[in-house]
């Protein structure tokens, strides 16, 4: 990357406020036109800017700006800063390795199916592909549908768990967790009504007490008429 000044007109201002330089001079190494210097001189410009001191930054020496004031024909030379700035990164879809771009329609496959709750902007930021791709497979109008396999995209590399986990955390937020499907353990406000299985049992044994079944026996023999 270009070596290029921090805050240009901040450092102008420091400049202007600091220094004997010309007005030539600090816009030629802040990159302005010689009359916005005059403009700031003035105070008709960069009004409540603060002044940056490109010496502490490390963009300027203290002997180019002797060197300067010295002679106004005397070009100030930029050093290398003691502030890097990183560059920004481009906004976008995931940048995808051209040997795994075969590999997406399967993810997003795989997100669509597995994941219904991600929106198209969170499924483009996991694998790096086009909102117009997703809506192929949503609707499977994609030209290679038939031979689509859904596979997990950590799998395939195209993104890591944890940014997965944290876009179906996001897009699950606020929603009610879905109802649970098949055999489940019944509520205990249920299972109080219910008779336990021994209670019934003992129930049953007390009907089919054989003591209790010869007794009523006995009790008809005596009663009946022909044995008398």
């Amino acid at each position: 990357m270009a070596n290029t000044l921090l805050m240009p007109k901040a450092t102008a201002v420091w400049l202007v406020d600091n220094t004997a330089l010309s007005f030539d001079q600090i816009a030629q190494f802040c990159t302005l036109h010689p009359l916005e210097v005059k403009a700031i001189a003035d105070g008709e410009s960069a009004q409540g800017i603060k002044g940056l001191d490109p010496v502490i930054t490390g963009q300027l020496t203290r002997d180019e700006i002797a060197k300067g004031e010295a002679d106004v024909n005397y070009r100030l030379k930029l050093s290398d800063p003691k502030v890097r700035v990183p560059e920004s990164k481009r906004k976008g879809p995931r940048y995808t390795p051209l040997s795994k771009r075969q590999d997406r329609p399967n993810a997003i496959l795989w997100l669509v199916r597995n994941h219904p709750e991600l929106k198209d902007a969170q499924i483009s930021r996991l694998v790096g592909t086009t909102k117009a791709t997703i809506d192929q497979i949503r609707e499977r109008k994609h030209w290679n549908m038939n031979n689509l396999q859904p596979v997990d995209p950590v799998a395939l590399g195209l993104c890591s768990q944890i940014d997965l986990d944290l876009e179906v955390n996001r897009a699950s937020r606020g929603k009610e967790p879905a109802q649970p499907v098949g055999d489940t353990l019944l509520p205990a406000s249920v299972t109080e009504r219910l008779t336990p299985a021994t209670e019934a049992k003992r129930d049953e044994d007390a009907e089919l007490d054989p003591n209790a079944v010869f007794a009523k026996l006995s009790s008809l023999k005596s009663k009946d008429p022909e044995q008398e």
